[in-house]
C-alpha cells in the first residue's frame, strides 16, 4: 500500500489532504510512525524522531495513530487478496506476497493480475496500491519499490541482472543501513558491484550472510510465499516522557509494558520460551538481554520475574529512553491448527 496509514488519515479526512502530514506524536520525544507522500518531499519519513521532522518541515502536521482502523483496512484488502490465491504471506498491515503461478481466476499473467487486483482494492478502499512482480519474492519486493506511488513494475527472467546490476545496494531488500555502510566501505556500491565479489571475499567480511548476499545479487532467491506464516516475536514498547535512570521505576514500567504482551500472546493462543528486554539508552543506543526459559509460557508473572532478572543484569549504562518486552520461540505444535488465522501484530504507540 502507498503509505498505508497516512492516506487513511487523508481518506478519512479531506482537510488533510494534500498538505505534509506525520501519523505519531509532535512531543520532543515523538516519533514519526508513517509520513504522507507530501511531508516525505521534505525527508520526513518513518521512524524519524518528531523533533526532526519539524524541523525539516516546520509546517508539518501530526495525528495520532489508529490501528484498529488500519487493521480495519487491512483486512479488507486481504479479502481481496485470497479472492484470487490462497497463497498469501502477508508481512504486516500494508504488505504482503502472493503467490499467483496457480490462481483462482485462471490468469496467466501475474502483470495483468496485479492491475487488477490494484483497482479493486482502489474501488473498494479509496486507496492506492503499487505492485513488484517477478520469478521470486526479493526481486518483486525491490519492483513493488520502483513505480510508486500508485503504479507498478514487472521484472521478467530475461532482465533481472539488467535489473539489478545499476540498483544502488541500500534498494536491495534485507541490506539494512549497517550492513550498507560496511559495503561501501568495501566499495560495493551497486547490484553490479555486489556481484563483482567472489563468494569468498564475501565470507571474509559478512560470515554467514555471505552465500544470500552472492545469491541475491545474481537474482538468486529460493524463499517461498508461506501462508502459513506467523510472528516472530510478538512484543511492546514504551518511549517515556522523560529518560529514566533508577532501576525501581524501570520495572514499575516493565509492570505496565507487559500486560499488552500477554494480551497479545494469549489473543493468537501463542507461548514462549525466549524472552527478550530491549533497551534505549538517552544517547540512542540498543541494548537486548534475552533469556530462554526451560517452558513455554503466556503466564504474566514468569514473564515478569525474567524481565527483573534480565533488567538487573549488568548495571545501566546511563539513563534510559524507551523500553520494550517480547516473547519468541513459539511452541510450533500449539499455533499450527489455527496458524492460517493468525493477524501480524504492529506495535502500538505508547504516546
Amino acid at each position: 500500500m502507498d503509505a498505508f496509514y497516512a492516506s487513511i488519515e487523508q481518506l478519512d479526512n479531506v482537510q488533510l489532504r494534500g498538505i505534509p502530514l506525520a501519523v505519531g506524536s509532535s512531543s520532543v520525544r515523538g516519533v514519526v510512525v508513517a509520513a504522507s507522500y507530501e511531508a516525505r518531499k521534505y525527508g520526513v519519513k518513518s521512524a524519524l524522531s518528531s523533533k526532526i521532522a519539524l524541523q525539516r518541515c516546520p509546517h508539518l502536521t501530526f495525528v495520532a495513530p489508529r490501528f484498529e482502523r488500519y487493521r480495519e483496512i487491512s483486512q479488507k484488502i486481504r479479502k481481496i487478496f485470497y479472492q484470487y490465491t490462497d497463497l498469501v504471506e502477508p508481512l504486516s498491515l500494508d504488505e504482503a506476497y502472493l503467490d499467483v503461478t496457480k490462481n483462482h481466476v485462471n490468469n496467466p499473467s501475474a502483470t495483468l493480475l496485479a492491475m487488477k487486483i490494484r483497482r479493486e482494492i482502489f474501488e473498494k478502499t479509496g486507496l492506492t496500491a503499487s505492485a513488484g512482480i517477478s520469478v521470486n519474492k526479493f526481486i518483486a519486493k525491490i519492483a513493488s519499490d520502483i513505480n510508486k506511488p500508485n503504479g507498478q513494475k514487472t521484472v521478467v527472467e530475461e532482465e533481472i541482472q539488467q535489473f539489478l546490476d545499476p540498483l544502488d545496494i541500500r534498494k536491495f531488500y534485507g541490506i539494512g543501513k549497517v550492513t550498507a555502510s560496511k559495503m561501501y566501505e568495501l566499495g560495493i556500491f551497486t547490484g553490479a558491484d555486489l556481484r563483482s565479489k567472489s563468494l569468498e571475499f564475501l565470507e571474509m567480511y559478512f560470515k554467514n550472510s555471505a552465500q544470500h548476499f552472492y545469491d541475491i545479487s545474481r537474482g538468486i532467491h529460493h524463499s517461498p510465499v508461506n501462508h502459513q506464516r506467523m510472528p516472530k516475536s510478538i512484543g511492546a514498547e514504551n518511549t517515556f516522557e522523560s529518560d529514566i535512570f533508577n532501576i525501581g521505576l524501570l520495572e514499575k514500567e516493565l509492570d505496565l509494558i507487559l500486560p499488552n504482551v500477554i494480551r497479545r500472546l494469549q489473543k493468537h493462543e501463542m507461548k514462549g520460551k525466549t524472552i527478550t528486554l530491549k533497551i534505549k539508552y538517552a544517547d540512542f543506543s540498543l541494548q537486548t538481554r534475552s533469556l530462554t526459559i526451560s517452558d513455554f509460557t503466556d503466564q504474566l508473572d514468569e514473564i515478569r520475574q525474567t524481565l527483573h532478572i534480565l533488567l538487573h543484569k549488568e548495571p545501566l549504562r546511563q539513563a534510559v529512553r524507551l523500553l520494550g518486552v517480547s516473547l519468541s520461540n513459539f511452541d510450533i505444535n500449539l499455533v499450527m491448527p489455527s496458524i492460517v488465522q493468525l493477524e501480524i501484530e504492529f506495535p502500538e504507540l505508547h504516546m
